[in-house]
């Protein structure tokens, strides 16, 4: 009796409404975040990577005639997205403490705008500089790759 208990358990059919839709959700949060594993073994390390400087990141952009291009393409597109935060951010407080003349409210405002202008500048970028035609992801695992080796001593 204690088997077939058990064994109805875990049946599709007697699961609760909760677990349902915890696995769907699940499922698709992770189909939507795979891109993480990309990562984890650089990020889940027992020693993490040392650090890397501008110039190490440039010796790797001159050495992979592949995934060298596609990175500077992407490191370029930072500028875009900061200088989006700064107009962003410095003109949505502004317009709040024009016509609030309140701290928090201009607070708050400088928030929203920094962040909105990241997604904006990080848009403009996206359609400036193309990455839309690049593999931006596969550029940066090559240089965690690449600067793995390197640190470890096998290049």
């Amino acid at each position: 009796m204690g088997d077939s208990s058990s064994s109805s358990s875990s049946s599709p059919a007697s699961e609760s409404f909760f677990r349902k839709h915890w696995e769907g959700y699940k499922e698709f949060w992770t189909e939507r975040f795979s891109f993480l594993e990309n990562y984890s073994r650089f990020v889940n390390r027992d020693k993490p990577l040392p650090s890397w400087s501008d110039s190490d990141v440039d010796h790797f952009i001159a050495s992979d005639p592949v995934h060298g291009p596609t990175l500077k393409t992407a490191r370029e597109a930072v500028n875009f997205g900061l200088t989006g935060t700064v107009i962003g951010a410095v003109s949505t407080a502004g317009v709040a403490w024009k016509y609030s003349r309140s701290l928090h409210g201009a607070g708050l405002s400088f928030l929203a705008g920094g962040v909105f202008g990241w997604t904006f500048g990080h848009e403009i970028a996206n359609h400036w500089l193309q990455l839309y035609r690049l593999d931006t992801m596969a550029a940066q695992v090559k240089f965690m790759e690449w600067w793995e080796k390197k640190s470890e001593g096998q290049s």
